[in-house]
């Protein structure tokens, strides 16, 4: 009865997280460049440390879980018409400064500050490639005026040059770590100045989450969840109660 129990406890657990996902998921619906969060689940004794003896490893062979994992797939792309936004096709990242370090992301919705820097949605800095490569990337200042950003990412007005986007991808399997609706944390060292991207001027890339997908998902969580809230009700209450009256008549 106890391993039931658990069982079941760990289950309602691992629901409610995942809940937590799916929502998150369906409230970036309409969030630009956002990448959906997929959970994927392991077993407990895969989980666990150290050895797990054959009869641990039976009587707990059910699934907690393990984490998420990012859909990097790419959304669609949306024409907008404005100048400042820009969308990416293939495997690559915008660079950025933020308050906490340097964060890359697909949210093309840019803007100019005060001071004619250019930058995200969020507020922070859009970094331009160092004509050194070994230097680090610098913030982006344009002047008043039309601005052209070519596919490979250079902006030009006034019939001058006046940066180069740098855009970045990462090695199969680096470990991007979502930070906000759209930002990336990466493993220092791990960017590589991108090979196979195209910037397209005018365009955004909308969200990569079916939101049908994800209200059937919503209700498939919730479903699971109120039966294991069930199955916890029955072990807490019913067993339990069999017990109690068993009990004294045992010899």
């Amino acid at each position: 009865m106890d391993s039931g129990f658990y069982a079941a406890v760990t289950g309602l657990i691992s629901r409610t997280d995942a809940l937590d996902i799916v929502a998150d998921n369906l409230a970036n619906t309409d969030t630009t460049g956002y990448k959906a969060r997929q959970e994927f689940y392991q077993a407990l004794t895969e989980a666990s440390e150290g050895n797990v003896d054959p009869l641990n490893k039976a009587i707990n062979s059910y699934g907690v879980l393990g984490g998420a994992t990012t859909d990097m797939r790419p959304g669609s792309i949306e024409r907008t018409g404005n100048e400042l936004d820009l969308a990416l096709e293939g495997a690559g990242f915008l660079t950025v400064q933020t308050p906490a370090g340097i964060r890359y992301t697909r949210n093309g919705s840019l803007h100019l500050g005060v001071n004619g820097e250019l930058l995200t949605a969020a507020g922070d800095k859009v970094l331009a490639a160092p004509p050194d490569p070994k230097a680090d990337p610098v913030p982006i200042t344009l002047p008043a005026g039309p601005v052209s950003v070519s596919a490979d990412g250079t902006i030009s007005s006034r019939g001058g040059v006046v940066a180069q986007l740098n855009l970045v991808e990462f090695p199969r399997g680096t470990q991007l770590t979502p930070e906000g609706s759209s930002y990336f944390q990466a493993p220092k060292g791990s960017a590589t100045p991108a090979s196979e991207v195209s910037v397209r001027q005018g365009s955004l890339e909308a969200s990569n989450y079916n939101p049908v997908e994800g209200t059937i998902d919503l209700i498939t969580v919730q479903r699971h969840a109120q039966l294991l809230e069930r199955a916890l009700s029955i072990f807490d209450s019913d067993f339990t109660q069999a017990a109690t009256q068993d009990l004294p008549r045992v010899e």
